[in-house]
């Protein structure tokens, strides 16, 4: 009996093992895609808390370059085009009272009302844009507000993709929030472009008027605003007919203006 047993024993252990399976892969596997998962919500926090001390910071630093700013000069030195950049950062307080007024009643009228967005203009430029009068044409109308011009060119980069745009909406939220108007239309009118290079309307003063932002005159800053959002292609040096047209409507936009106190009341929103 016990010598059956010690051979049942032996046969058993001169029997060939199963291999045991190896759980291995499947950990590892969920290891990658932990850290994947781990690395994409660092990067977002990150982008997140960036963002906001970004907005923070630049809502009392003078602004030494805007993202477009660098985007152009990049892109000329790519190019092998001359690279310059001319661009001089001042207060609104050393700027003439009506270029914040041509500029609101150039591009966004109901700056001091809405908070960053004019949806009344983005419906109207939807309906415009899918109508045959478009088609015609060949060119769309856009709807941004100067607050989304501001996010644009001073955090973000110029193409019209769904990313872009996406990220525009989250500055211009952030911006609203944490920047009073008056700092937005400070920023603004530091950072666009006003011609070939060239940023602010201190430059821009200084190069087609030879005299300082705070003595530009009414008719100028009209013409200046006559040339957004495009400058490049409508000259503040060289005018044309449309340019002129452009500007009569400006000045009588900018009288109804300043009947309202349009000015004033920007100039007192310090928050």
């Amino acid at each position: 009996m016990n010598k059956s047993r010690t051979v049942s024993v032996q046969n058993q252990k001169s029997m060939p093992r199963k291999a045991p399976v190896k759980k291995m892969p499947m950990r590892k596997k969920r290891g990658v895609i932990g850290s994947l998962f781990l690395f994409i919500m660092k990067t977002l926090v990150f982008l997140f808390v960036g963002s906001i001390l970004l907005v923070v910071i630049f809502r009392f630093v003078p602004v030494p370059f805007s993202a477009y700013m660098a985007e152009t000069k990049i892109r000329c030195l790519v190019e092998g085009k001359d690279s310059q950049i001319y661009y001089h950062w001042i207060p609104i307080e050393k700027m003439a009272p009506y270029l914040p007024n041509a500029v609101i009643a150039s591009e966004d009228q109901q700056f001091l009302d809405h908070h960053g967005f004019d949806f009344n203009a983005i419906m109207k430029a939807v309906k415009y844009n899918h109508s045959s009068k478009a088609k015609k044409k060949g060119r769309k109308k856009g709807a941004s507000t100067i607050s989304q011009q501001v996010a644009k060119n001073m955090f973000l980069w110029s193409d019209r993709s769904w990313l872009r745009k996406g990220a525009e909406v989250w500055f211009t939220l952030l911006i609203e929030v944490i920047w009073p108007k008056r700092r937005i239309m400070e920023v603004y009118l530091n950072t666009a472009q006003m011609g070939k290079n060239l940023f602010g309307v201190e430059s821009a003063a200084q190069t087609y008027y030879r005299k300082s932002a705070k003595k530009v005159t009414r008719p100028q800053a009209a013409l200046i605003a006559a040339s957004l959002p495009n400058p490049v292609r409508f000259k503040i040096a060289h005018p044309s007919g449309y340019m002129y047209k452009k500007q009569a409507w400006i000045l009588n936009q900018m009288y109804r203006l300043k009947r309202e106190g349009v000015y004033a009341e920007l100039m007192h929103k310090k928050w």
